[in-house]
């Protein structure tokens, strides 16, 4: 839910970070036991030490994207700097638990155990609450940030807006004078222009864009609503391609909450930004807005076929 990125899913955020204080409630602790640990010369003993260099470092980013002290570090925001060591923290911890195997006692679910839980999950709750109240208190950019955990950026000033693509996607050379999208519905196929969709019933939509490297933008961009520019039939879904073979599909019933935007702030979109065509989707991830849009079609499979995020 939270890559929809809809007020509804605040929880995951608040939780997420409840989560990741309480772990650090537990480092002093920690500290004693790993201490002991290297002393011993384990197996595994540099496994482990990195093991923790990478965990203090997922905290650390976490902490500096929530308050807002650091948003970017050289070309890379924080937040994607704190998902690139949390997927490497994964075959650690994977690796850890394989090593220093414990099996479940019934003693783990006893009174003490689960008022140690109780009391750890408070002390996280408390640390989150009391940073949120510093962070306002002290008037810090994490104060100001979208219920998603991003940081405004340049809203309303395109050019500024930064210039991201999904994992290996990279920003292609496309002549707005040759490029057509590929349209194929229930009437059959057919391609536009950049001249043909400017004849067709265009509109401004005031949108956020929400990316997930941790920053979000509110422009105004005008476009076609899909629902205007397809005739779905019985179709299930709604397939759109990008030039560079991303693709992302949708359920046929958000197609009047979908366009396909052509220019934002009243100019053409920048090359980085999708030229010469790109979805704009209110209330969803920036994943989901596919840039530099070639082929949209319609198809009988359902919206749910594909992965919850892009695997390239």
């Amino acid at each position: 839910m939270q890559a929809l990125g809809t007020e509804a899913t605040t929880w995951l955020a608040v939780g997420h970070g409840i989560a990741g204080l309480a772990a650090l409630v537990l480092a002093p602790w920690k500290t004693r036991v790993s201490t002991r640990g290297v002393a011993r010369r384990n197996r595994g003993r540099s496994f482990s030490l990195a093991f923790a260099v990478v965990a203090i470092g997922v905290l650390l980013t976490g902490i500096l994207h929530m308050t807002g002290l650091v948003i970017t570090l050289g070309p890379v925001t924080t937040l994607w700097l704190h998902i690139a060591l949390s997927l490497t923290l994964i075959p650690y911890l994977a690796w850890h638990v394989t090593v220093r195997r414990t099996l479940p006692r019934r003693t783990d679910l006893s009174r003490r155990n689960l008022l140690r839980l109780s009391g750890l999950a408070a002390a996280g709750v408390a640390l989150w609450w009391g940073g949120e109240g510093v962070t306002r208190a002290a008037a810090l950019a994490g104060a100001r940030r979208r219920f998603t955990g991003s940081h405004e950026t340049s809203s309303f000033v395109p050019a500024g807006v930064p210039v991201t693509s999904w994992l290996n996607d990279r920003v292609p050379v496309v002549d707005g004078e040759t490029w057509r999208v590929t349209i194929q519905d229930a009437n059959g196929l057919r391609s536009l222009s950049l001249f043909d969709l400017a004849d067709l019933s265009n509109e401004e939509i005031i949108a956020d864009l929400d990316c997930t490297s941790g920053w979000w933008s509110r422009q105004a961009w005008t476009g076609v609503r899909l629902d205007r520019l397809l005739q779905t039939g019985e179709a299930g879904s709604v397939l759109v391609r990008s030039v560079t073979g991303y693709d992302r599909r949708f359920p046929v019933r958000d197609l009047d909450r979908i366009w396909l935007a052509t220019t934002v702030g009243d100019q053409p979109m920048l090359a980085g930004h999708g030229y010469p065509a790109r979805l704009v989707i209110p209330g969803r991830r920036g994943f989901w807005w596919v840039k530099w849009v070639a082929a949209i079609e319609t198809s009988d499979l359902p919206w749910w076929v594909q992965p919850p995020y892009p695997l390239s």
